[in-house]
């Protein structure tokens, strides 16, 4: 058993975006107002299938914190953090970025999700715990320094990373997000930055369209260590698994961090309206299991999750759980009632064009820098 910590707030489930159909606005023309696509239900169930499993009270409670000022600007601009602030005291709230809604409130509830995802990684680094899932929203890998985008308002992974280099010195954090969109905003905050190697295994073309190519490795010091691998749409577990133990964890091996940040979406599930994969409970399970073996070989078991998107209120809990129970090595007896029917799909298996996207991918490892005391040079 370990000791994993757990951050959750129910304001993060008061994130509410009202009179939706799906992502458009409804209550116009010929659109029937709905529940928006981002539905508070989905992270509300998976904490509440953490409780009725049992397992919630082994795990260390996390409080949240509101995150300053100075955090945030670590990262986003004045302008960007005046405009959500402004606009999240309208009673309608706003919409300044790109597909990202800013209803009434966000401002501190975004605030609470920032400074979240800085009390996980606090928790790891004292040693209070020995990993750590925050269930935090608003998601946060698409938020740009400058603007919010893709129902992201600030990004917490990034906020979360720039406060280990700047308060706990950290020499080196790696970023793994699994999130079927790619991690845009993250990347952008971090593209200059050789302390941080980004790494998005993403559907390809599916959020945003034009960025999260293999061709992005960084820039200046940094290049290298931002590191894309575009999955073409239906790929099942076994092709996740193969981009990890030839991509992913070589990438990490090389880099040797300090700390491991998974940006957790669980979009890329088989029954996800918003992505096109095919990937499943035990699928994550085993995802979990090479990140937690890296994380054991390279950096004393530091790792953090960090909840991002997943948008099927019957499978992200089930996911979240199986997570939660390899972070924890607690088994709670709970079955995922989907499990057999999504293996059953076809098309689990490893295809010859997945294999080539791999190897596009794979062919950038090379490319990460190693530190300056694995060179042969004194650090």
């Amino acid at each position: 058993m370990r000791r994993t910590g757990f951050v959750w707030n129910e304001k993060f489930a008061w994130f509410e975006l009202q009179a939706y159909g799906g992502v458009v606005r409804g209550g116009v023309d010929s659109m029937q107002p709905d529940r928006h696509v981002y539905d508070p239900e989905v992270v509300r169930r998976f904490r509440n299938l953490v409780d009725v499993s049992g397992l919630l009270k082994k795990l260390v409670d996390i409080p949240a914190r509101l995150a300053t000022g100075l955090e945030i600007g670590r990262v986003h601009t004045s302008d960007h953090i005046n405009q959500i602030k402004i606009m999240s005291g309208f009673p309608t709230g706003g919409e300044p970025g790109d597909d990202a809604p800013v209803p009434y409130g966000a401002f501190e509830i975004a605030s609470l999700a920032a400074g979240g995802a800085i009390a996980a990684v606090d928790a790891v680094m004292s040693g209070e715990v020995d990993n750590a899932y925050a269930l935090l929203r608003p998601a946060g890998h698409h938020s740009r320094p400058d603007r919010s985008m893709g129902f992201c308002i600030f990004s917490n992974a990034a906020i979360a990373g720039r406060h280990l280099l700047d308060f706990h010195n950290v020499k080196r954090i790696a970023y793994v997000d699994w999130d079927v969109h790619h991690g845009n905003g993250t990347q952008a905050a971090l593209y200059k930055e050789p302390r941080a190697l980004t790494i998005s295994i993403h559907q390809d073309r599916l959020y945003p369209v034009d960025d999260g190519f293999v061709e992005q490795i960084g820039e200046g010091r940094a290049e290298g260590t931002n590191l894309n691998i575009p999955l073409p749409p239906g790929c099942g577990v076994e092709a996740y698994c193969a981009a990890y133990d030839r991509v992913v964890i070589p990438a990490l091996q090389a880099f040797r961090p300090d700390i491991i940040i998974v940006p957790s979406g669980f979009d890329a599930g088989a029954m996800d309206p918003m992505g096109r994969m095919m990937m499943h409970s035990d699928g994550y399970r085993q995802l979990t299991r090479k990140l937690m073996a890296a994380a054991d070989e390279l950096c004393g078991g530091r790792l953090v999750f960090l909840h991002e998107g997943g948008y099927s209120r019957w499978t992200v809990p089930y996911f979240g759980l199986a997570v939660l129970e390899e972070l924890s090595g607690i088994s709670t007896g709970t079955s995922d009632p989907h499990l057999e029917y999504h293996k059953a799909l076809g098309g689990q298996e490893l295809l010859p064009h997945q294999t080539e996207a791999i190897d596009a991918a794979a062919a950038n490892v090379a490319r990460v820098p190693q530190p300056a005391c694995q060179a042969g040079v004194a650090d």
